[in-house]
């Protein structure tokens, strides 16, 4: 029978769950890291016993850790990142020019066929990669000096590149997004960028139609249909038929549709799960009731998921990394909280049951579907 292991980072360390293909009883291992804030983990689709978790401290910087066993042992590896040439500035938060600095790595980016091929999303944005493991960094560089670089401002969580999503059928194109400058894409490995933000529209910068400057929560995209991006923005959910061309809204019947995260089903492509949150103030579900929405069509006709979650007194958020699925026959969903709740759906969100209560805050969870 298959097997799940959930990778969870949290703010105080990781955290790893496995359990059998029922997904009824689940063994916790860790923390790992403890005290840590653990941005992401995420194994190797080559190679899943081979995971990298990004470990963050503000005192005592940035660590890279890998296991080659699952998770039962760990090493630090690469820790050196930085920036090709000189940096130059982007805006700050007042407009006004800003050393590119690098605080930490907000997401890790396995390549789908080469165990030692991965991508690190940082913070002041840019993409790096190492071809032998993480033990070595290279920036590429043609993104972060694209000529909009030096107009990109921070969102509210910094200025992080937090997506990054590889082409299934062309490893050379690839999609990341920032925030708050928004999405982009690569048909060349990494070389040259082009902005992808046409159809974006958003009230809170001074050209609301603006080629850069969107904040983009999350991108997500179903393996078998690379040219179909979904995106939760800041404000709206969007949808783009032709690789992030041009998107248009599909928030459709959503109560909100300020949010973080958004999901693919893992065998229809056509059925996206997004939590919505009440405002960019008030980061909590309406009525202080969490509920999942699905879309079996794309967008616009949304329902409410809420079987087994909490329906009162409930004031948590989901980040934007914190939500995943697995490839079980029947697709199973899961998302953390910053409560520190970690909820699984066996049954594609019908159903929902919490797998751990009281962890800490809960940044990134990520699912392996294992033999």
């Amino acid at each position: 029978m298959s097997k799940v292991r959930v990778l969870v980072g949290t703010r105080k360390g990781a955290f790893v769950l496995t359990a059998d293909g029922k997904r009824a009883d689940w063994t916790v291992s860790g923390p790992f890291f403890g005290g840590w804030e653990i941005y992401h983990v995420k194994g190797s689709p080559a190679d899943p016993n081979r995971l990298w978790a990004s470990q963050t401290s503000t005192w005592f910087g940035q660590q890279i850790q890998r296991s080659n066993d699952g998770g039962a042992t760990w090493d630090t590896i690469g820790n050196k990142f930085v920036y090709d040439g000189v940096p130059g500035t982007h805006q700050w938060y007042d407009g006004t020019p800003h050393p590119w600095e690098f605080a930490r790595v907000w997401h890790i980016e396995p390549s789908l066929e080469d165990p030692e091929t991965i991508y690190a999303g940082v913070e002041d944005a840019a993409l790096f990669k190492s071809t032998d493991g993480g033990t070595n960094w290279s920036e590429l560089s043609g993104l972060r000096t694209h000529t909009t670089g030096s107009s990109w401002q921070p969102g509210a969580g910094g200025m992080c590149l937090h997506t990054v999503l590889i082409d299934p059928k062309n490893p050379k194109r690839m999609f990341v997004a920032i925030s708050a400058a928004g999405a982009f894409r690569t048909t060349d490995g990494g070389t040259t960028w082009q902005p992808i933000n046409k159809g974006l529209r958003s009230e809170q910068i001074p050209d609301r139609d603006a080629e850069v400057g969107h904040c983009v929560h999350r991108l997500a995209m179903h393996r078998t249909r690379p040219d179909v991006l979904y995106m939760q923005k800041h404000w709206d959910v969007m949808r783009s038929n032709d690789g992030g061309d041009v998107w248009h809204e599909v928030s459709g019947n959503l109560p909100t549709d300020f949010g973080f995260c958004i999901d693919v089903h893992a065998h229809e492509p056509e059925t996206i799960y997004v939590v919505p949150i009440k405002s960019d103030s008030e980061h909590y579900p309406l009525e202080g009731k969490l509920r999942v929405y699905r879309s079996r069509s794309g967008g616009n006709e949304w329902e409410e998921l809420t079987r087994g979650l909490p329906q009162s007194n409930c004031y948590v958020n989901v980040l934007r990394d914190a939500m995943a699925v697995d490839s079980l026959d029947e697709c199973g969903v899961y998302f953390g909280t910053t409560g520190g709740q970690l909820y699984v759906s066996p049954d594609a969100g019908d159903s929902w049951k919490a797998i751990a209560h009281d962890l800490p805050a809960v940044l990134s969870v990520e699912v392996q579907t294992l033999p």
